[in-house]
């Protein structure tokens, strides 16, 4: 995936991130077009970009919303 492409995607952040100093969290999520789901940090996002499939990311939004991740905040 080229930066190009990626600079082309739809990032989508939570309406949970935040801005602020009190809460510098943003995270964004982008739909691709071969199918994978690509997720950054907004405010650095030269950083890297980490690639999921679908079916990852469904595994891992049915382990947040069972709160199984609820230990690491």
């Amino acid at each position: 995936m080229s930066q190009a492409d990626l600079a082309r995607a739809h990032w989508r952040k939570s309406s949970f991130s935040g801005g602020t100093k009190d809460a510098p969290d943003c995270v964004e999520v982008a739909p691709l077009a071969d199918g994978r789901i690509a997720v950054r940090n907004s405010k650095n996002p030269e950083a890297g970009v980490v690639f999921f499939t679908r079916s990852e990311m469904d595994a891992w939004l049915k382990g947040v919303k069972a709160g199984e991740f609820d230990d690491l905040t």
